[in-house]
């Protein structure tokens, strides 16, 4: 199994250091976050200093771009990476979308589906494989001058991933991406029973195999060596686990284990702004069920028991130690746990 992170940049500079000692430890790739800053300046910093690391955006807004600008963005940092970077986009949810980005906001799934062949029409054209001429539902490509056209990737094509949670946004991943990001608000339960379903459903409208697609699950990491270390980190991952829980999009987890009324109070709660409360009703049956919690000795064994069948990486989350070599350990066994190629 592949082992991804996301990289904890509170300030973009700090590219240059994390992301080296990231390849250092171990890891198979990092991805950048859209938060409170952009997603593909950092990796241009780190791709300087990488040479094995994958790198890329989990996730990028994709709704608050378009796909030339993601068209774009993907070729050059193919490009600047030498062929390691991965195009992660997500859909945001809409009230972002409107309110912080004044986009557009309709039917996240088709618009979703669009985009990526959107990029590719584009993608093909730089590569002299036919005229641009993309007429969709939601976006329109149909020019292109030399003057604009930066010609063939010598790196080819980065892999487009997208993120999802739902089965018609997890459908598209499997009919148009080259992968899928899941979500860390999921338990094997959910990720046999509704995840795997959906993509197999996008993956067979495509006419292809699993074997042909990467499943990354971000997967919630609750790891400490002491019962005293642990008690705060649990309780900052129920903090967590409450805040997805009250949302209405994520609800379909708690309904695999018989929880949807959880949903109905988190939801309830959360309109009050009492999210210290919302987290007291997480009980630790389902953060067990969630997040891999435990001594850091024993969480490789459950990532891998955890996600067996399941994916090809893992992308550890909610493991932001303040040193990274916290987690080199997991990382290595991780590594030492998986069957041969």
């Amino acid at each position: 199994m592949k082992v991804f992170t996301t990289a904890p940049l509170e300030d973009p500079r700090d590219a240059r250091t994390l992301y080296p000692r990231l390849e250092e430890i171990g890891y198979d790739g990092a991805f950048s976050f859209e938060a409170r800053h952009d997603p593909f300046l950092p990796l241009v910093l780190a791709a300087d200093r990488t040479r094995r690391l994958r790198l890329g955006t989990a996730v990028a807004i994709a709704f608050a771009r378009n796909p030339m600008t993601l068209a774009n963005l993907g070729h050059d940092l193919q490009l600047i990476t030498a062929g390691r970077f991965m195009l992660g986009l997500g859909s945001q949810v809409r009230p972002h979308i409107e309110k912080r980005y004044s986009a557009p906001w309709s039917r996240p799934a088709a618009r979703m589906r669009e985009m990526v062949l959107a990029i590719r029409a584009i993608w093909d054209a730089w590569e002299g494989l036919r005229p641009l001429d993309f007429r969709g539902e939601f976006y329109q490509h149909t020019l292109m001058i030399p003057a604009f056209n930066p010609g063939p990737n010598p790196f080819g094509r980065p892999p487009i991933l997208t993120g999802g949670f739902g089965p018609l946004t997890t459908a598209v991943a499997g009919e148009v991406a080259d992968g899928f990001i899941a979500h860390p608000f999921h338990t094997r339960k959910s990720l046999l029973e509704n995840m795997l379903p959906a993509l197999q459903h996008g993956l067979h409208k495509s006419g292809r195999r699993r074997e042909d697609f990467e499943v990354i699950c971000a997967t919630l990491v609750v790891a400490a060596d002491s019962e005293e270390e642990l008690a705060p980190i649990r309780a900052a991952a129920k903090k967590q686990l409450a805040f997805y829980g009250s949302t209405p999009a994520y609800r379909s987890t708690l309904d695999c284990h018989g929880l949807g009324d959880l949903h109905l109070e988190l939801n309830a709660l959360s309109k009050q702004g009492r999210w210290d409360d919302m987290a007291a009703l997480i009980p630790d049956t389902l953060l067990d069920a969630i997040a891999v919690v435990g001594p850091r000795g024993s969480i490789a064994a459950a990532i891998t028991e955890r996600l067996a069948g399941i994916a090809d990486a893992v992308s550890l989350t909610n493991n932001r130690a303040p040193d990274p070599d916290h987690w080199a350990e997991v990382v290595a066994q991780l590594h030492a746990l998986a069957p041969p190629r």
